[in-house]
């Protein structure tokens, strides 16, 4: 027998959900991988740069994972708990990590980096991308797409007729990069199942990634997580669909 919809709701409501780690899901709930390989690609171009900026790192653990970095090594991050934990992650391998809003301007002078990478950024701000970018330097990121889990959204908040036309779409990003003077050599995208094997996997979803149901709570949602659990049950897996994009931009040389 299974264990109950209260156990499963409170253990998941209980745990941290500090940092950028998705371990605790492990066997509780699953999502592809895009095929490029974000953070091989980004350990490749790390080899190859002076200077680079990681842009809202989250918890440090993605950066953390390549196998070397430059000779200058820079984070940013807004979350406090994040910025603790990339902190103890990457300041021992020669990276300091600035605590950052996340919004303009980016604490750096002008051109001081050959490489701007970030992954899943809430918000890309490419006038300041292009801004501290040196001339030949590049941006690398992994972007979350338009309507990436929208099942899980819908579940909870109903339909969304926008979701496919919202800020997050690929072509949104082409322009935002030309606007602000990059030219995009690289755009890569993927839809990626997932499954939530328990309730349990999707509170601890949902108090990680804030921004899919905005006013969660286990308190607010207890009656949908009830159904969701009973659903479970019956049919197996929540099925949902995640959507990325790999872009890559050039800020042009000085002729």
């Amino acid at each position: 027998m299974g264990r109950s919809f209260d156990d499963l709701v409170a253990e998941a409501d209980a745990v941290s959900v500090a940092g950028w780690d998705f371990s605790w899901l492990d066997g509780r709930a699953s999502e592809e991988r895009p095929p490029w390989g974000y953070q091989r690609l980004l350990g490749e171009r790390l080899g190859g740069v002076a200077a680079a900026l990681d842009v809202q790192t989250g918890g440090g653990e993605v950066l953390a994972g390549v196998p070397a970095f430059p000779a200058l090594m820079a984070a940013t991050e807004s979350w406090p708990p994040n910025v603790a934990k990339a902190t103890a992650l990457l300041h021992p391998r020669g990276a300091v990590v600035v605590a950052d809003p996340d919004e303009p301007p980016l604490p750096f002078g002008d051109a001081a980096f050959d490489l701007v990478s970030s992954r899943h950024p809430v918000t890309v701000w490419w006038q300041e991308i292009a801004r501290v970018l040196r001339p030949g330097g590049s941006y690398l990121a992994q972007h979350v797409g338009p309507a990436s889990a929208v099942e899980v959204v819908e579940f909870f908040l109903g339909p969304q007729p926008g979701a496919q036309r919202s800020g997050r779409h690929p072509d949104v990003a082409r322009k935002g990069a030309a606007d602000a003077g990059l030219e995009v050599v690289d755009l890569r995208t993927a839809r990626l199942r997932m499954e939530f094997h328990d309730v349990g996997a999707m509170v601890y979803f949902l108090r990680k990634v804030i921004w899919m149901v905005p006013d969660f709570s286990v308190v607010r949602y207890r009656d949908r997580l009830r159904d969701l659990h009973e659903l479970i049950e019956r049919q197996g897996p929540f099925v949902a669909h995640s959507t990325r994009y790999l872009i890559g931009a050039r800020k042009p040389a000085v002729s």
